[in-house]
């Protein structure tokens, strides 16, 4: 059947417009072709030529600058400094062997470090650049460069290392770096590919490990085209990293390092806490440790000195080590009865030189007695015996309750490591943990810090702190983080009657400046810097009843690790307190003779910002002082710390 002619017209012009579509897709296909050969042909010939000698792109990873850390005063602590190393690549390299072998007749390598370069080559991933030495001279690393087409998969680079210009004085707060390990990897989720990089500097210890996603940053990407020799033909692209964010700590360093060198030839923890923000001003642990040793790669010899040394230099006593508080902690004991009203302040209780619970006799430290005291006598003199009585009418439960709301048996939230908890013991507790009941004979020694109780320099510090102001201080050790400060907020009213606190300092300030007081020789001249204070003693072995019975052995008379820890806690001053410390010198014999001194130089350094007048001390002590001045000021001397820009 024929079609009308009107609809074959129609049907002839759909397939001509159909057909004059379909054409110029193809010219426009065509024309396209031509375009990206001539491209290719002409604009693009090199890179081609390039590629068909076996050239190619590597990208690389761009380590980002760690953030520096400085003090409150802008004095830096923790830096970063260029050095030279060379990298290996092994999907480029080949014979790895041969090019190590070649590569150590230009640079100094062991046959140990060749083999151990091999090993860890061959376990990473072929595109990962390994690092086979670091911290070159410019001659090593110009005679690398030079000799690169002899030496396929080496790549000769600048990098940045931490450097801690404060040495031992920052050790413990600031902490130090190392190459990343596979513990380090087993024990993070953190999935940042620079931490893949062999030898790439993590924080280990202290505030470079708690704040080491800050102070880290992150990585760039570099692309560079190497030809099939190695040699770097030319940079195609470079995306620099974000740097680490800069922190700014609460620590005074020139303060810290007074500390540092006034507990010289000591095992000691000390803490000083700025009473307006709860600013740590200084952490320190002694003895301590030069950190740059363990960024370059610490001896075998130094290792062994550190780790076998009495005095535990590697321990972060400060804040790590917990002790009993002994008479430290009496105050606690006190608060606690006097809240629960079972004790009236003005009340007093004989002391016979010893206190009989369930057979057993408590020895007071002062074999004769004190006879009658009230609480402002008990801790001027520090009567065991009055605490005995008041421990036994108020109870553990009480007391440690108590002592968790002033700091003691709590954790502090600080970037330090291993910040101890303590331990405020409960009856629950001792079922719980030790599987024993609760006795009274427990509580009568915890009343006197003694027993179960455990406390840290940092605790004890924060307890003073809260004593002398009424308020919940809680430690801070970022100041800013960037410039933007961090954690100021005011602190909350500790929540015990004022009338309470008021009789508690009075009494710490007797223990200091009342001539009976047992830290009167420690105490400040200066009127207007009155310290307050309150000694400790903990014993750490069992005194026996034939011991006791034929005179109880010195502290000087037993070998060091047998005497008992001296302690001290102060504020200052007085009538309006800036600042908190507490000291606690391992085996260092008795608070008042060795703590409370110690503790008294500190504060003054702290109160007049350097080295104080030498008529804020007691008149007997000024010429010791003196010296002890002379033999310290160099370490502390204006402008021995310069500041840094970020390298």
């Amino acid at each position: 059947m024929r079609r009308p002619p009107k609809e074959s017209a129609e049907s002839a012009r759909i397939i001509g417009r159909r057909a004059l579509v379909v054409g110029a897709l193809q010219l426009g296909l065509a024309g396209s072709l031509l375009m990206r050969m001539r491209s290719m042909q002409l604009e693009q010939a090199e890179q081609f030529r390039l590629l068909a000698d076996e050239n190619r792109i590597n990208v690389h990873l761009l380590p980002p600058a760690r953030g520096l850390i400085f003090d409150r005063n802008g004095v830096l602590l923790a830096g970063n400094e260029q050095y030279y190393r060379v990298t290996m690549t092994r999907e480029d390299a080949g014979d790895v062997e041969t090019v190590l072998r070649r590569l150590s007749k230009l640079v100094p390598m062991t046959e140990e470090e060749i083999q151990d370069a091999m090993k860890e080559v061959s376990e990473r991933s072929r595109f990962v650049p390994v690092t086979i030495v670091d911290r070159l001279s410019w001659e090593d690393i110009s005679r690398v460069t030079v000799n690169a087409p002899a030496l396929p998969g080496i790549t000769a680079e600048v990098g940045l290392s931490r450097f801690y210009p404060q040495g031992a004085d920052m050790a413990h707060v600031v902490g130090y770096v190392g190459p990343v390990s596979d513990y380090d990897l087993s024990r993070t989720e953190d999935r940042d590919p620079l931490l893949q990089i062999p030898k790439f500097q993590i924080g280990k210890t202290g505030a470079e490990n708690k704040m080491e996603q800050t102070l880290r940053g992150s990585a760039g990407t570099l692309h560079v085209e190497v030809n099939a020799l190695g040699r770097v033909m030319r940079e195609l692209d470079r995306q620099e990293g974000e740097p680490g964010a800069d922190i700014q700590l609460t620590i005074d360093s020139k303060l810290q390092t007074y500390v540092e060198a006034r507990l010289e030839g000591e095992s000691a923890g000390a803490v000083v806490i700025d009473l307006e923000k709860g600013d740590l001003r200084a952490v320190v642990s002694a003895p301590s440790f030069d950190p740059n040793l363990f960024v370059r790669g610490i001896s075998v010899k130094d290792w062994t000195d550190l780790n076998e040394n009495p005095y535990r230099p590697l321990a972060a006593k400060a804040v790590q080590g917990i002790y009993p508080p002994g008479s430290t902690f009496k105050m606690m004991t006190a608060l606690a009865a006097i809240e629960e009203g079972v004790l009236d302040p003005e009340e007093t209780i004989y002391c016979r030189g010893y206190t009989e619970v369930s057979g057993t006799r408590f020895h007071c430290w002062k074999t004769a007695g004190h006879g009658n005291v009230n609480l402002h006598d008990s801790l001027k003199h520090s009567c065991d015996c009055y605490y005995y009585e008041v421990g036994q009418r108020i109870g553990i439960d009480k007391i440690s309750e108590m002592a968790q709301r002033f700091g003691i048996g709590v954790r502090h939230d600080l970037p330090l490591s291993a910040v101890a908890e303590g331990l405020a013991p409960t009856k629950e507790w001792k079922r719980r943990v030790r599987g024993e009941d609760w006795r009274i004979g427990d509580t009568v020694n915890a009343s006197i810090g003694q027993g179960d109780v455990l406390a840290s320099p940092l605790q004890l510090a924060v307890m003073a702190a809260r004593l002398a102001t009424g308020r919940n201080i809680t430690p801070r050790l970022v100041h800013t983080v960037d410039g933007v400060e961090q954690g100021a907020d005011a602190d909350q009213p500790i929540g015990v009657n004022e009338n309470s606190l008021r009789r508690i300092r009075a009494a710490m300030d007797a223990v200091s400046n009342n001539n009976r007081g047992t830290a009167y020789g420690s105490r400040i001249s200066e009127v207007s810097m009155r310290l307050a204070g309150k000694t400790g003693t903990s014993q750490v072995r069992r005194i026996t009843a034939e011991e006791r019975a034929r005179g109880v052995t010195s502290n000087a008379d037993l070998p060091w690790e047998r005497r008992d820890h001296a302690l001290f806690v102060s504020f200052a001053p007085v009538e309006n307190p800036r600042f908190a410390c507490a000291i606690v010198v391992e085996h260092g014999g008795g608070g008042s003779s060795t703590a409370a001194p110690i503790a008294r130089d500190i504060m003054l350094q702290a109160l007049y910002d350097g080295p104080p007048p030498l008529e804020a001390y007691p008149s007997n002590v000024r010429n010791r002082i003196e010296e002890q001045q002379k033999r310290i000021e160099n370490r502390i001397a204006p402008g021995a710390y310069p500041t840094s820009d970020r390298a």
